[in-house]
């Protein structure tokens, strides 16, 4: 099976220079029925999911090269003959930093690249130019409020510099699953794909800089990119200034559409009301030329290309390890999720998106989903139907499971006031609980029925009714004018025996 790069060049000869099947096999020394293979290949979705447990997914250095880069760029201020070389960052790393424990050619070899980085030479800027269907895309910070919860969020940006059109979508993070939903969304929107695009070099996209300016990408980009069959360019380590135009857009986005701080209810709505406003903001002339921005827009889209038939998997797609408790971490240990008590110390595959974190078991079906989690600090996400759905088939396992030691101290002190023969059943009403309308409104049930004494399911039930259930208030029944107001009935009741005397019944033979 060829590599990925191989593919690309392969329909990058065909598709963007014109070459011949037979041509294109004998330059690069494969079958011609290969050569047709990936040509003809619409489909570069991952053939077959594969566990990648026991890889190393973060390089062993992650840790420490913000530390690097610190000095590196501190280094721009002293002389010379007295920065930083590869030997004295390691030297430094292993005196200064606790637990440091990577070898030094790890550290030579990223001291190396960074280096270079910081220090490549400057040069004057030289104007682009740039041809219709030609798209940059860069990602934005912008706080917004979903639901009242205050979000840090990023807003992925796609622009057209031939038209100077800009779309954006709304992310609670920057990561491949954010920077690959809102490509598709957008040119979704729009309708076709451009035939190229310019990138900078996130580390979300590019693995490494190759001598000469090529770029290792990750799988994922690689096969998104010739999914939807767009040529990538990447500009130049530190040369922000080679996609200038959206880097004035995301600026731009963000006073004209983000201004106030939004606050929504829905964020995919949101999304797509953005899409509408960008549409909007493109009846406005260009700032260089005298036609609007959407009449230069139709040229950009007829230098597009199709969108491509078979859907492209979005998602992110790890297997992870879960602990005793049924538990599992993403993002270097940061973050914590809820498996299932049944899934304890085994492999679950977990499915990312940008707003989910979806946990499957060996078969691909699904167990539970969380709401994904951002920032660099310690969070965690606990689901607990299937704890509780677990618990109530064997409930005399309850206190010597760990898990009741995980449980909220009300709900710990109710099922302490159960009977044996009433916490299975109490645990299973809990579950169903939890599934009809959340964890919470299970525990604000128990909560109350703590302050009544009530420790059997039935009363759970009925408590929740009361709480949670949409009971109707009934209008106050209409009395005629025979039958007296109670509420001005005087306390010697004689009203009252008046009226049962005129209807014929009396209390004589009682």
């Amino acid at each position: 099976m060829l590599t990925m790069d191989k593919v690309h060049d392969i329909r990058s000869r065909f598709f963007n220079k014109g070459e011949g099947i037979s041509q294109i096999a004998d330059a690069l020394q494969v079958d011609r029925k290969t050569v047709r293979k990936y040509v003809d290949m619409t489909d570069f979705n991952v053939p077959q999911r594969k566990s990648t447990l026991g890889k190393n997914l973060c390089p062993k250095l992650d840790p420490y090269k913000s530390t690097i880069d610190d000095w590196l760029k501190a280094d721009k201020e002293a002389p010379r003959k007295q920065r930083h070389t590869a030997k004295r960052v390691y030297d430094r790393l292993k005196s200064e930093v606790a637990g440091f424990d990577c070898s030094y050619r790890t550290v030579a070899t990223y001291y190396a690249i960074k280096r270079k980085e910081i220090f490549a030479g400057r040069v004057g800027y030289l104007p682009l130019d740039h041809k219709p269907g030609e798209a940059q895309i860069d990602f934005g910070a912008a706080e917004y409020y979903e639901n009242g919860r205050k979000v840090s969020g990023h807003y992925l940006n796609v622009s057209f510099p031939y038209s100077n059109k800009g779309y954006l979508q709304l992310f609670p993070g920057e990561n491949m699953e954010c920077l690959l939903e809102g490509m598709d969304a957008i040119f979704r929107y729009i309708g076709c794909v451009p035939a190229e695009v310019w990138f900078d070099n996130t580390k979300t996209i590019v693995t490494k800089i190759i001598r000469g300016g090529d770029r290792e990408v990750t799988d994922r980009f690689s096969r998104f990119r010739e999914h939807y069959r767009f040529e990538a360019v990447f500009t130049n380590p530190g040369e922000g200034h080679e996609k200038g135009n959206v880097e004035c857009k995301v600026g731009y986005h963000r006073r004209n559409l983000l201004v106030p701080v939004p606050r929504i209810l829905s964020l995919a709505d949101f999304n797509r009301q953005l899409l509408q406003m960008c549409d909007d903001d493109a009846d406005r002339e260009h700032y260089r030329y005298d036609d609007l921005i959407e009449e230069r827009f139709a040229e950009d889209l007829k230098h597009c290309h199709p969108l491509p038939e078979i859907p492209f998997d979005l998602s992110g797609n790890v297997a992870v390890r879960t602990n005793k408790w049924g538990k599992f971490f993403l993002n270097k240990g940061m973050h914590e999720y809820s498996a299932s008590p049944k899934h304890s110390s085994s492999v679950v595959n977990v499915q990312l998106t940008s707003a989910l974190v979806i946990v499957l078991d060996e078969n691909y079906r699904e167990i539970v989903r969380h709401s994904r989690l951002y920032g660099d600090t310690k969070q965690h996400s606990m689901e607990w139907l299937p704890y509780l759905q677990q618990l109530s088939i064997r409930p005399r396992a309850l206190k010597y499971s760990g898990i009741y030691d995980l449980m909220p101290p009300p709900m710990k002190k109710y099922l302490e006031g159960c009977s044996n023969a009433e916490t299975g059943k109490v645990l299973k009403v809990l579950a169903e609980l939890t599934e009809r309308t959340g964890f919470e409104s299970a525990l604000g049930t128990v909560t109350q029925a703590l302050c009544y004494d009530a420790t059997d399911a039935d009363s759970l039930r009925n408590l929740y009714r009361r709480l949670y259930s949409d009971v109707p208030e009934l209008p106050p029944m209409p009395l005629g004018s025979a039958i007296p107001d109670l509420g001005q009935m005087p306390a010697n009741l004689v009203s009252y025996d008046s009226f049962l005397k005129t209807g014929g019944i009396t209390n004589a033979g009682r």
